[in-house]
């Protein structure tokens, strides 16, 4: 259902909590989601949009939680790596093993090098079996160097090979934290993609929305006849809304507006501690409260120069303080094929509330008088009409039709009559757009 700019503007003006919007950055708005082809065949909708929304949140969650898990792993792996890892064990061994053949080879060539001193020491004298056993011991010093150099090559290759795994172990465990974190990093990124592609679409379905306004429809009218102009506290009132298809064409579901609220110098008071508003149609003839919102739906369609009533019954507490009362009464309607609907001006019906017990004398009608439609500067700082029947001038300079009451005006101006109605338009725009989505 489309709603037309002067009620959007209401909103605008009655409604103080901002919306929430979702914020996406530039970089991922076009990224799409990786289970999206490339080629795509049919334009998802928002409900399957916000499934993937859903669906990414989800998937994003598990691999953030597998990446922390995995760091803590790494972490682990890496500290037993440095001391308790068999890896680690077999090249502490490894590299002693090294260090110690190194200590035998060096030992073995100190001793290659005394026996040749003392081989070389030998006095010109020394008989021939002291040579012999000098050049022998020269020999075997050289045999056990060798075979040191020999350990000690194999011990060096040993150790090697053992840093050579625990680095590799470093590495393979670094790399399989990697690819957990590349996993949560390509979650992220299709979960905010999936996020950007909900946006854009609900910003298209937005403004397509914004693009394809309903002007207000000013063949749909809604009349009240018999709420007398002077109620008494401990009182019911039997009155009748009448809502008129003036067009020439169908309208397929009609909802009422009836607000009604209380004032006194003080204010506004809780209409309902004072006020209890019933209805009831010729298709539903038992006497039904209104809603909490005040709305009265399911009148059903009017064909063109045709109408509905509404039976309204106003009962007033006998707590409820002398001053002045307001009704704000409208309609609407909508289409089923989604065809624009349009709702009636707000009309506003004042009354003087007498205290229980009081006389009410000469009563008459209330007159309808239009209240302000949104948009037009009026915040509630000036009155709505004047009792002298002269057009109040709003803050922007527009004006407002005389409402001719006498000092029921100026109660509700102070009350802050305006905003309860900006208030009153703002909450019915947001009940038509909830009945368009039900039709």
């Amino acid at each position: 259902m489309k709603i037309r700019r002067a009620l959007a503007t209401a909103v605008a003006l009655a409604v103080t909590t901002p919306a929430a919007l979702l914020a996406v950055s530039p970089a991922y708005a076009d990224t799409k989601p990786v289970t999206q082809t490339q080629e795509k065949k049919s334009k998802p909708t928002i409900k399957e949009l916000e499934t993937a929304v859903a669906e990414a949140k989800e998937a994003y969650e598990k691999a953030a939680k597998a990446k922390a898990d995995a760091l803590v792993e790494l972490r682990k792996t890496l500290d037993e790596l440095g001391s308790t890892h068999p890896l680690a064990v077999t090249a502490a061994a490894a590299k002693q093993a090294a260090k110690d053949a190194d200590a035998a080879k060096t030992a073995a060539d100190q001793a290659v090098t005394d026996a040749k001193a003392k081989l070389a020491d030998l006095p010109e004298d020394a008989t021939p079996e002291q040579k012999t056993a000098a050049e022998t011991a020269v020999t075997e010093a050289e045999a056990t160097a060798a075979s040191a150099a020999t350990a000690k090559a194999a011990a060096d290759a040993k150790a090697t090979e053992a840093v050579t795994a625990v680095g590799d172990a470093r590495i393979a465990a670094a790399r399989a934290y990697g690819v957990v974190d590349k996993a949560a990093d390509d979650a992220l990124a299709a979960k905010i993609a999936a996020e950007a592609a909900l946006a854009q679409a609900v910003k298209e379905a937005e403004e397509e929305e914004e693009g394809d306004v309903c002007e207000p429809e000013n063949d749909l009218t809604a009349e009240v006849t018999g709420l007398p102009n002077k109620l008494v506290a401990g009182t019911t009132t039997d009155f009748a809304l009448r809502v008129t298809n003036g067009s020439d064409q169908n309208m397929d579901e009609i909802i009422a507006y009836t607000g009604v609220f209380a004032t006194d110098k003080t204010g506004i008071k809780e209409t309902g501690k004072f006020f209890r508003l019933q209805w009831s149609t010729k298709s539903s003839p038992k006497w039904q409260s209104a809603d909490e919102d005040d709305y009265i739906d399911g009148l059903g369609p009017l064909k063109p120069g045709s109408h509905t009533d509404v039976k309204l019954r106003l009962t007033l507490d006998k707590a409820t303080p002398a001053g002045n009362g307001v009704a704000f009464i409208a309609a609407d309607f909508y289409n089923k094929d989604g065809s624009c609907g349009g709702m009636t001006d707000l009309n506003m019906y004042e009354f003087d509330v007498k205290a229980a017990g009081s006389k009410p004398g000469k009563t008459e009608d209330a007159k309808p008088s239009k209240a302000p439609k949104p948009g037009t500067g009026n915040t509630g700082t000036t009155p709505l009409g004047s009792s002298s029947g002269t057009p109040a001038q709003t803050g922007t300079g527009g004006s407002l039709a005389a409402t001719g009451s006498s000092s029921a005006t100026g109660s509700i101006a102070l009350a802050g009559g305006a905003a309860v109605l900006l208030g009153a338009a703002a909450v019915f725009v947001v009940r038509r757009r909830k009945a368009g989505s039900a039709a």
